[in-house]
C-alpha cells in the first residue's frame, strides 16, 4: 500500500513555535510514533505532508524511505492529500495517516485493511460525548457519508459514531473524487470526508472498522491533550511489563520513553525514567528517582535510588549509589561498587573494584579489586586535554587522593592518604606525598571585634 501522513497543521492551540507534530510524546517527535507504525504495515511507499513550520518538519524527522510534499497554503485535508497524488502508485491502495495522532496499533491498521477489500474503509468509534468530531451516517454496514460536526444536523448531532480521519481509499480512484470536492463549508476548506459521499455515489462499498481502544484514535491540539496521552501511552507500556513480569512499585508513576526490555524478577520503584534503549537482566532491581539512557544492565545488580545512569554498560551483581553519576563510555565489570556521590566517566573498572564514597573516576582505566577512597579524584583534563589514568589491579588508594593524569599505578601499590599523585607508582610499594605537619605553640585564633 501507499501510506499519506498528513502533517501540515499548525497546532495553535500549542502555543508554540515548534510544529505540532514535532512535539514529544514518550521521548519520541508524535510524527516518528506515527511512522513507526506505518513502516510496521511495510508500505510501498511513505508520502509526508507538511506546511507550517516549513523545513523543520523533514529537518528533524530519519527515514530516507520518506516523500515529502509540501502544501502551501492549507485548504483543508482533501486539498492535502491531492498533493500527495503524484507520489502515489496508483495500483495499491492509500493508508491515510495523521501525524498528530500518535498511539494507533499495528493490528488497528491491519483490521481497517481488511475491511476496506478492494473498497474504502474508515476507522470509526463510539463516543459518549461526539462534540467536535465529524459524524458516521449510515445505511446497516454501509457508511454513506461523513457530516462535520459544523455542518451537521440536530438529528445527525445526536449520532455517537464518529470519524477518525484514519481511512484506505483506491488510489486508482481517488484523483477523480479529488477533483469534485468543493469548499462550501464552515470552515471553507476541502474535506477530505466529502470523499466517502463520492465514493457511495460511484457504487463504491465504504465500511467501517474500530479500534480495540478508543484512545488510539486522539490527536493531540494542546498541551493538555498531549500530557493525557503520554499517561495513556506510559500506562499501556506499565501494562505491558506487569504481564511480563515485572515488578513495579507503582505502575502510574514510571516513564519509558524508548524500549525497555527485562529479564525475570525484575523490580523497579517509583519515578524512574528509562530512554533510548534500556535492558535490564534477571533479578536487577531498579531504587525510585533514577534516570537510564541506551544501558545494560547484568543480572543481579541493585542501583539504589537517585541514580544516573548514561550509555554504560553494568556487570553482574554491582551495586550502585544510591546518588551515583555514570557517564557515557562507562563499563563495569561483575561485583563492581559505586556509592554516595560517586561519578565515573569514560572507564572501565575490574571485578571486585569499589569506589564507594564521593570519588570522581574519569578516563581511566581501573583494573580488579580495587579500593578507592573517600575523595579521591582523577584529574584527567588539563584545560585543553583529556589524560588517562590506568590503575592496575589490587591497587588501595588512601582518601583525599589526586591522581594527576597521565599517571599509572602499579599492581598491589598503596597510595596514602592525602596524596597527589604526578608521576607513576611502582607495583607493590607505598607511595605518599605529604607536607610536613607542624603545630605552632601559643597560637591564638582571631577573635571578632566586639
Amino acid at each position: 500500500m501507499n501510506v499519506v501522513i498528513l502533517a501540515a497543521g499548525q497546532g495553535k492551540r500549542m502555543h508554540s513555535s515548534l510544529p505540532k507534530v514535532l512535539h514529544r510524546l514518550a521521548g519520541r517527535t508524535l510524527l516518528a510514533h506515527v511512522l513507526a507504525t506505518a513502516r510496521s504495515m511495510a508500505p510501498q511507499r511513505i508520502v509526508v505532508v507538511y506546511g507550517h513550520g516549513g523545513e523543520q518538519v523533514p529537518g528533524a524527522t530519519a527515514g530516507d524511505d520518506i516523500r515529502w510534499v509540501r502544501q502551501e497554503p492549507q485548504l483543508g485535508t482533501g486539498h492535502a492529500l491531492a498533493q500527495a497524488l503524484p507520489q502515489l502508485d496508483r495500483s495499491q491502495p492509500t493508508l491515510v495517516l495523521y501525524g498528530d495522532v500518535p498511539l494507533t496499533r499495528r493490528a488497528t491498521l491491519e483490521k481497517l485493511r481488511d475491511a476496506a477489500g478492494e473498497g474504502v474503509a474508515v476507522l470509526t468509534v463510539e463516543l459518549d460525548d461526539p462534540t467536535g468530531y465529524g459524524r458516521i451516517v449510515r445505511s446497516g454496514e454501509q457508511v454513506l457519508r461523513i457530516v462535520e460536526q459544523n455542518d451537521a444536523s440536530a438529528e445527525e448531532r445526536a449520532i455517537r459514531e464518529v470519524n477518525t480521519g484514519l481511512m484506505i481509499l483506491p488510489t486508482a480512484r481517488l484523483e477523480r473524487w479529488l477533483a469534485r470536492l468543493g469548499n462550501d463549508n464552515a470552515q471553507r476548506e476541502y474535506y477530505l470526508t466529502d470523499v466517502i459521499a463520492a465514493a457511495v455515489a460511484d457504487g463504491v462499498p465504504v465500511r467501517a472498522a474500530q479500534p480495540a481502544a478508543a484512545w488510539e484514535t486522539l490527536g493531540v491540539n494542546s498541551k493538555a491533550q498531549l500530557a493525557a496521552l503520554e499517561r495513556i501511552h506510559q500506562r499501556t507500556v506499565a501494562d505491558e511489563l506487569l504481564a511480563a513480569g515485572v515488578t513495579l512499585a507503582d505502575p502510574q508513576r514510571i516513564d519509558v520513553r524508548g524500549a525497555l526490555v527485562c529479564g525475570r524478577d525484575v523490580a523497579i520503584d517509583v519515578n524512574c525514567v528509562f530512554e533510548g534503549r534500556v535492558t535490564l537482566g534477571d533479578a536487577v532491581s531498579i531504587g525510585a528517582n533514577c534516570v537510564l539512557r541506551d544501558v545494560r544492565v547484568s543480572a543481579g545488580t541493585r542501583v539504589e535510588p537517585f541514580c544516573h545512569i548514561d550509555d554504560a554498560e553494568i556487570g553482574a551483581n554491582c551495586r550502585i549509589g544510591p546518588y551515583a553519576r555514570i557517564r557515557p563510555a562507562t563499563r563495569l565489570a561483575e561485583d563492581v561498587h559505586i556509592g554516595n556521590f560517586v561519578e565515573v566517566k569514560a572507564s572501565e573498572i575490574g571485578a571486585g573494584s569499589k569506589a564507594n564514597h564521593l570519588a570522581y573516576v574519569g578516563d581511566s582505566s581501573v583494573g580488579r579489586n580495587v579500593n578507592v577512597g573517600a575523595g579521591t579524584i582523577t584529574c584527567n583534563y588539563d584545560g585543553a586535554s583529556k589524560h588517562r589514568t590506568v590503575i592496575e589491579d589490587d591497587v588501595f588508594i588512601g582518601s583525599d587522593t589526586q591522581l594527576v593524569a597521565p599517571v599509572r599505578v602499579g599492581r598491589g601499590a598503596t597510595l596514602g592518604a592525602g596524596t597527589t599523585l604526578v608521576r607513576d607508582a611502582p607495583e607493590g610499594q607505598l607511595t605518599l606525598s605529604r607536607a610536613k605537619q607542624t603545630s605552632v605553640p601559643g597560637w591564638k585564633r582571631p577573635e571578632k571585634k566586639k
